[in-house]
């Protein structure tokens, strides 16, 4: 079968080609309702499936962005990337999501590789292992917006939580609780990871605030296989966590697992708040109390931030935007 053809749906349609074209990429300003049903018709009738390779050749754009997320398995990422995709529908902008499983060498690969099949722009979770790229990729003025992480002596666009109010909503609601051996667990810290470093910090600033002493022992960056082992040292000293303050959602599960080992019993024998919210977190038993972030409305902002960038006419100011967590009370506490 041959190729049906823009000139062929014009045909049918009885319009020209140029208001066919029009038509494909939406831009209806002056074409009346009768001929949009005309030429919809016709495309519908012959099947017509148009040549992007050719519009993106013509238009300088292939109206693609890639997504390159740190950890596909966090709640938050899957979350954030709903979100851009539904923005980018609503544009009829294509999104490519990769994982990178927090391997600097995967990231660079990809941005490599989505670079080369010439997506209009990037939104990465950065691992941040690869400054030269990210410099290289914001001289040159390619279309970036890093989600979630900031990285050092760059100027791109970050979209992420305010991760200290996160640890200080955290702590203050457990000191009101009457909470005062308060420990802090999360994810390895080795790569100097924003969010977690900066929960951390929020976590520490906390109890400062509230005249509390500072344990070693109660606070950690831990690589996942390693975190049963820091429990197990956590809780073998003469004074041990009365609550626990995990940094995300896998440190959460960590953490569940080792008090299902040792039967220690949720609020009674040690208290739990979780920074990001999980899907099983309001029917767990308990239910547990957590510091949400508003995960849809950063995956949009993010996404209108690119979309806006990949505009040639446009001129986005590079900025640092933080959105405000929530803290949600339940029984864990």
């Amino acid at each position: 079968m041959e190729r049906v053809t823009m000139a062929d749906v014009a045909n049918k349609a009885n319009v020209s080609k140029s208001t066919v074209s029009q038509y494909i990429n939406n831009r209806f300003e002056y074409m009346s309702l009768e001929t949009k049903k005309r030429i919809e018709c016709a495309i519908e009738e012959l099947n017509y499936q148009p040549n992007i390779i050719a519009r993106s050749l013509k238009q300088k754009k292939t109206y693609t962005i890639g997504v390159i997320v740190a950890n596909i398995l966090h709640t938050f990422s899957t979350q954030v990337i709903r979100a851009i995709e539904d923005e980018c529908q609503r544009k009829n902008v294509n999104v490519i999501v990769c994982n990178a499983d927090d391997q600097p060498s995967k990231e660079r690969k990809y941005i490599e590789t989505l670079r080369a099949k010439q997506v209009d722009g990037l939104i990465i979770f950065p691992t941040g292992g690869n400054l030269d790229l990210y410099k290289k990729l914001e001289k040159s003025g390619y279309p970036l917006v890093f989600v979630d992480r900031t990285v050092e002596n760059t100027d791109i666009t970050s979209v992420l939580l305010d991760n200290e109010k996160a640890s200080s909503l955290a702590v203050d609601h457990l000191v009101g609780k009457g909470y005062r051996n308060i420990a802090f667990l999360t994810t390895s810290i080795e790569m100097n990871i924003t969010p977690r470093i900066e929960r951390m910090d929020g976590f520490k600033k906390a109890l400062q605030k509230h005249n509390l002493p500072l344990l070693e022992q109660f606070y950690a960056g831990e690589e996942i296989h390693k975190m049963q082992g820091k429990m197990h040292f956590m809780f073998s000293q003469d004074k041990v966590p009365d609550a626990i303050i995990c940094g995300n959602d896998l440190t959460l599960l960590e953490v569940l697992k080792f008090c299902r080992k040792k039967a220690l019993t949720i609020p009674t024998d040690v208290a739990l708040v979780s920074i990001d919210e999980v899907s099983f977190s309001e029917i767990y038993n308990p239910p547990i109390t957590v510091v949400t972030q508003p995960s849809y409305e950063i995956g949009t902002y993010a996404a209108k931030q690119l979309l806006q960038k990949t505009d040639e006419h446009e001129k986005i100011e590079e900025i640092i935007i933080r959105f405000e967590p929530k803290l949600v009370v339940r029984s864990s506490t």
